[in-house]
């Protein structure tokens, strides 16, 4: 920060010229109107305060100084006046804060946590009028030009004093916060007012442009002086930046143009948090407030809750939306999103404040799609009748084949999806899978976001009725790019053996189906490995299946060479010959368990063509049912146990 190029007598004489008392300040007081400085006494009277203090001054406080001897701040931070040069001391700690703050410190203290323990005692205090607030200059927090860091400690608040890097930043910062509380004065006009209006239009045509790294400038510095619509346009660039982070557009919820766009999006982020009834009546009861109609909140609102919220905007853009959300319900995700990314340029904005279409991201099916990754080529798309490049598509995210399985299921976590269960159906619809496989009545209901899907157990009620040997699951439907449709079940447990009864079976009734069954392992080590069971069935009979535990593999049918466990696992540890004849043979001796799955995957995506897509399956929304039984129910004589667990509070 160059001190010698800063204008410290143009700034504060453009901030006088412009000064207005605040609505809060009598319009009368003397003290509001007086003029905000007093000539500074120039290098004589700073060298004075200097020599008092036993210590030179950071470079814009002695700049300040020299310009204007003290500063009528307004009511900015609980800090009304800065002193002049003969006002200025050092603080001292009167209030005894060191202490506080050294106690506070723990065993394994940072840099900043000890700088601003000792800050009390060594600071220089600038303030001769406040609100029980302090404005203090720190010796021992400097930069590399000899600036000193600026707390202001409001003493009323209880919290940690804000810190500024310097003096100057300081008065800048109270420069926009004066600017700000007046923004909303038609009658507050002046050069620096019609400077940032324009700074903001200049921002919102090149945001459609899709110069949107250009226009965030602008608008960031048209919001920090508070213009009005500035802070609404940089929140949309922000919000796409970062999809599904919180944000209010504020009183344009209940606005008749933008209300449909935005009233879901805000809603949205109310289901995302799920504090229960209070939240959902606390949000409403502020949707209200701020305009929006009562029966239209509760109504957006419960439709998001149940899945069925549909983004439903008009024309060209509204027909690529329904195209893209069918694509995606069929776990095509990358396909659905080309069809938004071709249609974006024809997008129409309702009005001049929307930059882009927001209420995307308030879909069940078609929100969670957009990534900060594409939120960025969606800025950088022209729109609305924007001119410029159309930006590099970003890459597809979904893997092929089925590998992905034993992979980290988002990049927050390091644990792949560890039990899985999956039916494959070759050339039928999802609503036909449902029939051959899904309970009575059952059909693929409303989409469910993906980490929300829950297992069988988990619905109300869900075993009412049933057996006790019945195991029955939720499972999330598609179609994969081959043309086979599934059934995908994340919540897997152990292989009831014998007592399976393969859900490729049913169905298969008009053509090929498949079957995996993923067994997680017992992670505690003391128990038996993870087990991998494929089944393969064609017009309603099982053709071959085999599983693998371990080392040992069972088999039955007559197995393709291409899925054959006998060459698949094959290791320098073994023949790899069994056969067949369905008796325990040992394979793949030193593979471990995630390579072992991984051999099988792949060989299932090479010899049958199956897929999963990873996105609809961890991080998109995909309709469900609930299935039949994936055990039989037990044969004449055949006993079992059911175990239950109930945990008791003390």
């Amino acid at each position: 920060m160059n001190e010698d190029s800063f204008d410290w007598h143009g700034f504060l004489r453009r901030w006088q010229e412009e000064w207005v008392p605040d609505e809060d300040e009598d319009p009368d007081d003397e003290a509001a109107l007086a003029p905000l400085g007093r000539p500074g006494g120039g290098e004589a009277a700073v060298a004075a305060a200097e020599e008092r203090l036993g210590r030179r001054l950071p470079p814009s406080y002695h700049a300040f100084l020299a310009a204007s001897d003290g500063w009528h701040v307004g009511q900015s931070a609980g800090i009304y006046r800065l002193g002049g040069a003969a006002d200025v001391e050092w603080f001292r700690d009167p209030f005894g804060m060191t202490p506080l703050y050294e106690e506070n410190l723990g065993d394994d203290p940072g840099e900043e946590e000890v700088r601003l323990a000792g800050m009390w005692r060594r600071a220089l205090r600038l303030e001769t009028d406040s609100d029980m607030s302090h404005a203090l200059l720190d010796p021992g927090d400097s930069d590399a030009d000899g600036e000193w860091a600026l707390y202001v400690y409001k003493g009323w608040s209880g919290e940690h004093p804000d810190r500024h890097p310097s003096f100057r930043a300081y008065m800048e910062a109270m420069y926009r916060r004066f600017h700000c509380s007046r923004a909303h004065r038609s009658d507050f006009v002046n050069a620096t007012t019609r400077a940032r209006d324009a700074e903001a239009e200049e921002g919102r045509l090149l945001a459609l442009d899709g110069r949107y790294e250009e226009a965030l400038v602008l608008l960031e510095g048209a919001a920090g002086f508070g213009r009005p619509g500035s802070a609404f346009l940089l929140g949309q660039v922000r919000q796409l930046l970062a999809p599904g982070t919180s944000w209010s557009p504020g009183h344009l919820v209940g606005d008749p143009v933008y209300g449909p766009e935005l009233l879901p999006l805000e809603a949205a982020q109310t289901v995302r948090q799920n504090q229960g009834p209070d939240g959902d009546e606390r949000w409403v009861t502020t949707a209200v407030a701020r305009g929006a109609d009562r029966e239209d909140a509760e109504a957006v609102l419960g439709a998001l809750r149940d899945g069925s919220h549909r983004y439903a905007p008009p024309g060209a853009w509204g027909r690529a939306v329904t195209e893209a959300r069918e694509t995606a319900l069929r776990g095509a995700t990358d396909a659905a999103w080309r069809v938004l990314r071709e249609a974006l340029p024809r997008w129409e904005a309702p009005g001049p404040l929307l930059l882009a279409p927001l209420g995307l991201l308030a879909d069940p099916v078609l929100g969670p799609l957009v990534t900060p990754e594409r939120g960025r080529e969606l800025l950088a798309t022209p729109r609305a009748g924007g001119t410029g490049p159309v930006p590099v598509p970003a890459p597809d995210l979904d893997p092929p084949g089925l590998v992905w399985l034993t992979e980290p299921v988002a990049p927050w976590t390091r644990r792949p999806i560890d039990g899985y269960r999956c039916v494959w159906a070759e050339g039928v619809d999802p609503a036909r899978l449902s029939a051959l496989i899904g309970e009575e009545g059952a059909g693929p209901g409303e989409p469910v976001h993906a980490p929300w899907i829950r297992g069988y157990g988990s619905r109300p009620g869900a075993r009412e009725g049933l057996e006790p040997w019945e195991d029955r699951a939720v499972v999330a439907v598609g179609v994969t790019d081959e043309g086979w449709a599934f059934a995908f079940d994340r919540h897997a447990h152990r292989l009831p053996g014998e007592r399976l009864r393969s859900p490729a079976v049913d169905a298969s009734a008009t053509g090929r189906a498949v079957m995996v069954w993923r067994e997680p392992g017992d992670v505690s080590g003391g128990g038996s490995p993870a087990a991998f069971h494929l089944s393969v069935a064609e017009d309603g009979e099982e053709r071959y299946a085999f599983t693998v535990r371990g080392t040992e593999v069972r088999r039955s049918g007559a197995i393709p060479e291409a899925l054959d466990p006998a060459l698949l696992l094959r290791s320098g540890g073994g023949d790899g010959t069994g056969d067949g004849t369905g008796t325990g043979e040992e394979y793949g001796d030193g593979l471990d368990e995630t390579e072992v799955e991984r051999r099988l995957l792949r060989a299932l995506h090479a010899g049958l063509g199956l897929s999963l897509p990873r996105f609809a399956l961890t991080l998109g929304a995909l309709r469900t049912f609930a299935t039949r039984s994936w055990t039989r129910a037990p044969h004449a004589g055949e006993g079992y146990a059911v175990l239950r667990f109930v945990r008791h509070r003390p």
